[in-house]
């Protein structure tokens, strides 16, 4: 078991040096909370166990869990999505970040050159014939925005191009569905579209959210694979319930329900509607590339209720909870998988974080007593935080020892005179209970 260090159980760590090294990550953490609150918005109340109870309720209806609990599935999920959670052999395109829309949660404002391309375009098509050019293989490849159907010769020149050098490849679109009707839908159909994806917007007129789904009816009869992908606000339950009947009525495949994201701006926005931060925002922090934001309480908590909802009303379409964790892991995978790195770090199958293992002060010559014993002499001491570091699968041999261990969670970082491992977070673990095959 490994057990999460925060500032309500620091101080009971009993070793000192251990509890000063702790510290230097509480305090990384008390700056992030500070600079979340700098921007107007402020954190829940920890519903971690409301959440683990219907996380369980879930298990108990035999929900396929995936991706280290980070995504729920029932029924079908798209081909797309499993090949997201570690990001290989999958691109995304986009012609412009042009939007029609205004919602209060886009995250694009936060994409690199923003500003430029909401004015300007990019050549996804060249782009994609380019990289394929030069060996690069996909098994799936989109085109998102902005709004895609702004542009409509662009994007079917996109997805031509894509069916004529890769014709295997899984291609889907991202659309508000606004500019649809049957003759792009037809035209989409030639040039080979595998999937398309749709967004409802919660806060739109009732009537506008019809003319949705008779687009999305449409599409279902062209388009072999049709699917909703939303956030979930907090407290549009009900609506969602509605959302779910309305889908499974029409027959599409699926919906990816979305852990809804405060994306930097527009405070004023979550604020008059009651939103606040998820407490805690992630389970490790990290400057991920995933621009959608940080997690809004009890989003989630709606997510699981709606997976429950679809479960007991024996819905027939795939209903899929994506939380904004299960969005990461693809760049943790791509940045640490098949590097060769220390003998001391273990590659997390699960999180996919390098792992190892720490004790500090007067513990340290307790393990090397250990350690000769046993003829392990894999490991290194470090004198600046006085911890002696190894592999967590050596834990198993200090079960007879009172010990605290931390273990550390790494990432692998390209700079621009090379490679470095770069620790992210300590956690604490002891030997009696640590089981390295369920808790790494």
């Amino acid at each position: 078991m490994i057990i999460e260090i925060n500032n309500l159980n620091i101080t009971q760590i009993k070793n000192p040096e251990f509890s000063h090294y702790a510290q230097i990550y509480a305090r990384v953490y008390d700056h992030f909370i500070e600079q979340i609150k700098q921007t107007g918005m402020e954190l829940d109340v920890n519903i971690v166990e409301e959440t683990h109870q219907k996380l369980q309720n879930l298990r108990e209806l035999q929900t396929k869990f995936r991706n280290n609990d980070k995504s729920i599935v029932n029924n079908w999920i798209s081909s797309a999505c499993e090949t997201c959670q570690k990001g290989m052999g999958t691109v995304t395109f986009y012609i412009s970040l042009m939007c029609h829309r205004n919602c209060y949660f886009c995250f694009n404002p936060n994409q690199e050159d923003y500003e430029h391309y909401t004015h300007h375009k990019r050549n996804p098509a060249e782009e994609l014939s380019q990289m394929l050019k030069q060996g690069q293989k996909f098994t799936h490849i989109a085109l998102t925005g902005g709004e895609p159907l702004l542009h409509k010769n662009e994007m079917l020149e996109f997805f031509r191009l894509a069916q004529e050098m890769t014709p295997k490849t899984h291609t889907r679109l991202y659309t508000s569905g606004d500019f649809l009707d049957r003759e792009i839908l037809q035209d989409l159909k030639e040039a080979g579209l595998k999937e398309i994806r749709f967004s409802i917007k919660m806060e739109d007129p009732e009537p506008f959210k019809q003319e949705v789904y008779e687009r999305i009816a449409l599409s279902k009869e062209l388009i072999p694979a049709v699917m909703v992908e939303m956030p979930v606000l907090p407290g549009s339950l009900k609506e969602m319930k509605d959302v779910l009947l309305e889908l499974d009525r029409i027959g599409i495949a699926g919906i990816n329900l979305l852990e809804l994201c405060f994306p930097f701006h527009n405070a004023e926005e979550f604020i008059k509607r009651g939103f606040k931060i998820k407490n805690p925002p992630f389970k490790v922090l990290y400057d991920y590339w995933y621009a959608g934001g940080l997690p809004i309480s009890r989003s989630e908590l709606e997510c699981l209720e709606l997976m429950e909802f679809a479960l007991n009303r024996q819905l027939k379409i795939g209903v899929h909870y994506c939380s904004l964790e299960n969005k990461q892991t693809g760049q943790i995978y791509q940045q640490n998988y098949g590097h060769k790195v220390s003998p001391l770090m273990l590659f997390s199958p699960r999180d996919y974080f390098f792992k190892s293992a720490k004790v500090f002060g007067e513990d340290i010559e307790k393990v090397k007593k250990v350690f000769k014993k046993k003829k392990i002499t894999e490991y290194q001491i470090n004198q600046d935080y006085n911890f002696l570091e190894f592999q967590v699968s050596h834990i198993k041999q200090l079960k007879d020892l009172d010990l605290e261990i931390g273990i550390s969670s790494n990432i692998m970082e390209h700079r621009e005179d090379g490679n470095y491992m770069r620790e992210l977070k300590i956690d604490l673990a002891y030997p009696e209970d640590f089981d390295v095959r369920n808790d790494i």
